[in-house]
């Protein structure tokens, strides 16, 4: 079996080794840059299937590459897991909103990391095989006004499509296949995020936020992606027109 292969942007040397050589050692390929600019020459040129990316960057800093990142097709849907020192909730769903699709907080533990990575690719697999078969419904989703194209990975409101993030996309499917079910935060990152909920709220609650941005008609008084006070999410159908 081919090996995944995952790109690590970290200026540190002794945090890249750490982080390359428990990754090696648990089957994986690891690449290090050890700039946001070559780290974007790299993810230009490299097939990854992840990219870790420090937010403290010289130079260019994880915000503005996960920015550049996401604005390039051929990286739209490669899993990234931002690596930040942080601890402010601003700080995380900054990089969240951006294109992140989950964080690691310093210090963290080598075992942690593999986890995530790990977590992060399995999920994202297991994601793009249901969609991609359509979840018994051909190449497209359909739910009211809200139709998803499986196969080329394209959402369209009202007919008009709509630019979404990775795990914004994934979250949105699992949405519109369980309509009417209330789901609440632990179980959407456990859902989607492949693990379970390490993860604070913060992660589940900034995509929904995007989500709304972009699919709803009023995000403040949502029509599609309703909150049950005190439980969680559920998606609601609503007619085309």
């Amino acid at each position: 079996m081919e090996k995944k292969k995952i790109l690590i942007v970290e200026d540190d040397v002794s945090i890249a080794e750490i982080e390359r050589d428990f990754l090696e050692i648990n089957g994986f390929e690891a690449v290090v840059a050890a700039n946001g600019l070559e780290g974007l020459r790299e993810a230009a040129g490299g097939a990854y299937d992840l990219i870790l990316l420090d937010v403290m960057l010289p130079g260019l800093n994880g915000y503005e590459i996960a920015k550049r990142l996401r604005g390039e097709p051929h990286n739209l849907n490669i899993p990234i897991l931002m690596v930040t020192a942080k601890t402010e909730d601003a700080d995380k769903i900054r990089g969240l909103g951006l294109g992140a699709d989950d964080y690691i907080s310093k210090p963290f533990s080598p075992t942690e990391l593999v986890a995530r990575v790990k977590a992060n690719i399995a999920q994202y697999e297991r994601l793009f095989a249901a969609a991609t078969a359509g979840q018994g419904k051909g190449d497209e989703v359909v739910a009211g006004d809200v139709r998803i194209n499986v196969k080329e990975r394209l959402v369209y409101v009202n007919g008009k499509e709509t630019d979404l993030k990775n795990k914004e996309y994934e979250l949105l499917l699992f949405l519109v296949t369980n309509p009417g079910i209330i789901f609440g935060k632990e179980t959407l990152y456990e859902s989607i995020w492949g693990m379970d909920a390490l993860g604070d709220s913060a992660t589940v609650a900034v995509h929904i936020n995007r989500l709304r941005e972009k699919i709803e008609r009023e995000p403040s008084e949502p029509d599609h992606i309703q909150t049950v006070r005190g439980v969680g999410y559920r998606f609601r159908i609503v007619s085309p027109g």
